[in-house]
């Protein structure tokens, strides 16, 4: 397995729509692992493959507290929501590809997503609390979309502002050290 490089906002691949998976592969289901190790490392709790530079239809996700619980990762392959609850919840989110800023961000509580697993065969999960929130959160880069979307035109522009003066300064040449979604 390999570590992965993650990017960081406001790079142009996480803007992009990725691509359905066509085949799950062996490419695939080793790129997945790549991502799960990359995500462990981060250390942070989602990743989707636009994150790491591939325009396709990926995330893994763990929400496990690694300090009381044994891993629980997910791999999902062309996932879509097929039912979300009216009900909402605020979660306070971060994400690797923002690093070091965390906002509340309010999605439905409970959903139900359709994925191909690593071997290719049609899945169905219910999730709520917070593995709703990361998966909903992950889809969301599938699609482009970054929680600092959900907020505010100042506060995304303010928090985008931060990141670029940041990134001169090369604060994230090391990827490996940050947390979070």
């Amino acid at each position: 397995m390999a570590l992965l490089d993650i990017l960081v906002a406001p790079h142009p691949t996480l803007a992009k729509k990725a691509e359905d998976v066509t085949e799950v592969t062996d490419e695939i289901r080793e790129t997945l692992d790549n991502m799960l190790e990359t995500m462990y490392k981060a250390p942070g709790i989602g990743l989707a493959a636009n994150q790491v530079g591939i325009l396709k239809r990926m995330i893994v996700v763990d929400v496990a507290n690694p300090e009381e619980e044994e891993p629980a990762p997910i791999k999902l392959i062309n996932p879509v929501i097929t039912q979300s609850s009216d009900d909402l919840s605020t979660y306070q989110e971060g994400c690797l590809s923002v690093p070091t800023f965390y906002e509340e961000v309010e999605r439905p509580e409970k959903i139900t997503v359709e994925y191909l697993d690593e071997n290719g065969q049609k899945q169905s999960l219910k999730a709520e609390g917070l593995l709703a929130t990361c998966i909903q959160h992950e889809i969301d880069h599938l699609n482009g979309v970054l929680f600092v979307d959900h907020l505010s035109r100042l506060k995304k522009n303010m928090i985008v502002k931060k990141l670029n003066k940041l990134k001169k300064q090369g604060a994230f040449d090391k990827r490996q050290d940050t947390h979070t979604l």
